[in-house]
């Protein structure tokens, strides 16, 4: 009986010792969340997270795309850099509205802005249909860079005879334990590197193109198909994609009110990546391109120094996408926001997870054109307008926002024409991924 006693009290002590432990680091992530509002990113740093964030899989896919569509698809990846420019700034405006009408979101640092404008918006079922997007959005998008950084190490290390399923557990292991660390608030030094070297992997992507423009055959463009259209279209959405994270660089800024400027600057950015890549692609290569323009490339000391600076972005950059994700289900479950085995635990395990479909859907361009079209379409066009029309109609004890007449048409086309492309290009991402066209599972290779 007194072991029981005793072996009660220990328990208790246990479970207070625990309590204790999760209300410490409670307290000090509420005194980092005051520091960093305190301090805050600038403009400057945060045009770089931003570009760090989208810059990458649309770099290597955008040529590919092109290809596919033809000339057209200069003028619509344009159209698609200005349509996000303009959604982001929209998404700005409503988180401005939100932190300046409730004071709670203004005062304190908030962990998941984008599902919290959706839920003050349109309700909490709206914002779990937010949450969804930014989850499958941000999951498929780190499939998406498994792939490609497996891809590219199998053109970088040839000799070493491993096959593609391997390196993808390889490249899972080692980036297993990167993201068992915090939260990416502290990130933006590698946003930084992210944004450099792809901007010299781009440089040295146009050098290597030039050189392999006399040697490869004469470009060849295939006539236009329906369904590689759709498909394409949704490449497209997906390489100005990002917006999930967009409202949480926002927050962390010292002047939040500056994130338009913060939009236009970085997706310009993003644009003279993009163009120039895209069209020599294009024209050097025509259809004969790969879904991933480095792999069209000759081999040679310039593109493996090109394999070499896009692959030190996608690792960062995958470490950055998921992070939301280990959040929403770290709240969802119950983990304490710091440092313990439950945490590990959690993100191992998510991190399989990835790992599996990845092996099981080894079909990048498909995974990009679906994500594209189905709910990042949504999270990029649809629901920015949708929440800006209704946050601005909605009456309080706040100045009334009145919405010029032409904005509120565009903002209407942008959803119905979001809408009704994201419905093709999504049916054309399901077809590609359906028995007549699929890939069989690595695992069973």
């Amino acid at each position: 009986m007194g072991i029981f006693k005793d072996s009660k009290i220990y328990f208790r002590l246990e479970k207070d010792e625990n309590k204790n432990e999760e209300q410490e680091c409670l307290q000090e992530n509420n005194e980092e969340g005051k520091m960093k509002k305190a301090g805050g990113l600038t403009v400057f740093t945060a045009t770089f997270f931003l570009v760090g964030d989208v810059a990458g899989c649309g770099l290597l896919s955008f040529p590919w795309a092109l290809s596919r569509i033809g000339y057209v698809g200069i003028l619509l990846i344009f159209l698609f850099g200005v349509g996000a420019i303009y959604s982001a700034t929209l998404l700005g405006r409503c988180w401005m509205m939100i932190s300046e009408r409730f004071a709670e979101y203004h005062d304190q640092p908030v962990r998941h802005p984008y599902p919290l404008i959706g839920q003050l918006a349109f309700g909490k079922t709206f914002r779990k249909l937010v949450s969804f997007c930014v989850i499958f959005t941000s999951c498929g998008s780190s499939v998406a860079y498994l792939l490609l950084i497996s891809e590219n190490l199998m053109a970088l290390l040839p000799s070493a005879n491993i096959s593609y399923g391997c390196w993808l557990v390889i490249v899972a292991a080692v980036l297993c334990p990167v993201c068992w660390l915090g939260t990416p608030k502290d990130f933006w030094p590698v946003a930084l590197f992210a944004s450099l070297t792809t901007s010299i992997a781009c440089v040295f992507i146009i050098i290597q193109i030039a050189r392999d423009a006399p040697i490869v055959p004469p470009a060849f463009h295939a006539p236009l198909e329906f369904k590689t259209f759709l498909m394409a279209f949704g490449i497209l959405c997906f390489g100005f994609g990002g917006h999930q994270v967009f409202p949480t660089i926002q927050v962390d800024m010292k002047k939040p009110e500056k994130f338009g400027t913060v939009a236009a600057f970085g997706f310009c950015t993003v644009l003279c990546m993009y163009v120039p890549v895209a069209i020599a692609g294009f024209l050097v290569y025509g259809s004969s391109l790969e879904e991933n323009v480095l792999m069209s490339l000759l081999p040679g000391p310039v593109q493996l120094t090109a394999v070499v600076l896009l692959n030190l972005h996608l690792l960062g950059g995958f470490v950055i996408l998921l992070s939301p994700v280990s959040l929403e289900m770290e709240d969802f479950f119950n983990v304490p926001n710091c440092f313990c085995f439950r945490r590990v635990l959690m993100r191992t395990i998510l991190v399989c997870i990835l790992l599996f479909v990845a092996l099981s859907l080894p079909q990048f361009g498909a995974i990009l054109a679906l994500i594209g079209g189905s709910t990042m379409t949504c999270i990029v066009f649809i629901i920015p307008a949708t929440c800006y029309l209704k946050l601005s109609s909605m009456k309080g004890d706040w100045e009334t926002i009145e919405i010029p007449l032409h904005e509120k048409v565009l903002c209407i086309e942008i959803i119905v024409v979001g809408t009704l492309a994201g419905i093709a290009a999504t049916y054309s991402a399901l077809d590609a991924l359906t028995y007549s066209h699929f890939s069989k599972p690595l695992y069973l290779s």
